[in-house]
């Protein structure tokens, strides 16, 4: 039986990257593509729903698809934890809502960069993450580097905060979690996200780049296939790939 899945985005760059692996996979079948014209509703019957938008989007689409018992894939940007809790409580409060899974990237180096920072954080006390993405991405800093911060910040919760001087001037960065995050937005690059943490007498740099959407595939149907299974709210690809992060379903 195949997985019905439907689109929300489906004029993006991701969209038609996900459009794409939907026609070709054997077990997965289109169920309807969305623009910024179209009506949710066309969602209703999917088993699945991948919202590939953009961060003031992707709220009424994430709940419409709980509201309607249909499991969502978040590939949209923005999610803080505040937000994401705020869905995991609606999802809670309904027996029937379908699942949430957020992943704030699909790129299986990516993701395994940021469970790398996360073991290493708990050994230095200085730790600031520099991303860089393509000049048309619109919101800063990226969902992986909020992603990867905020688990800098849950391995060092016995250890105490990050190291952040001066963290007061603007040039310093934005604080999420207490870990500065620096975000670049150039032509040129497609996605880059460099970890630098700091110690006595040495720098430890974890580096992950993304030099083609190529890079995406994998994630994008695991998280496809495992989402009509999943339950309550989960946080991250690393919880499919069981890598052992705060991220198990809420």
């Amino acid at each position: 039986m195949r997985i019905r899945v439907a689109v929300a985005g489906a004029t993006g760059n991701m969209g038609r990257l996900a459009i794409r692996l939907i026609e070709e996979a054997d077990d997965l079948e289109l169920h309807a593509a969305l623009n910024s014209r179209s009506s949710l509703d066309e969602m209703l019957g999917a088993d699945v729903a991948l919202d590939v938008t953009h961060p003031g989007a992707s709220a009424e689409i994430v709940e419409f698809a709980t509201g309607a018992g249909i499991s969502i894939v978040v590939g949209t940007s923005g999610w803080s934890n505040d937000r994401i809790a705020d869905i995991a409580a609606l999802v809670r409060g309904h027996a029937e809502a379908g699942a949430v899974l957020f992943v704030p990237n699909f790129s299986i180096g990516s993701v395994l960069g940021t469970a790398f920072a996360a073991l290493a954080a708990e050994y230095f006390d200085s730790i600031e993450i520099v991303e860089a993405h393509h000049a048309g991405k619109v919101d800063s800093p990226s969902g992986t580097a909020v992603r990867t911060a905020e688990l800098i910040g849950e391995a060092r919760r016995l250890n105490g905060p990050v190291a952040a001087p001066h963290a007061d001037q603007r040039a310093r960065g934005q604080l999420v979690s207490g870990v500065p995050v620096h975000s670049l937005r150039m032509s040129g690059l497609l996605a880059e996200q460099r970890v630098v943490l700091g110690g006595q007498g040495e720098t430890l740099t974890i580096t992950h780049s993304t030099l083609s959407p190529s890079s995406y595939e994998a994630g994008i149907l695991l998280a496809l296939r495992r989402a009509p299974e999943a339950t309550g709210v989960t946080v991250g690809l690393d919880a499919l790939l069981e890598l052992g992060l705060p991220g198990a379903p809420r």
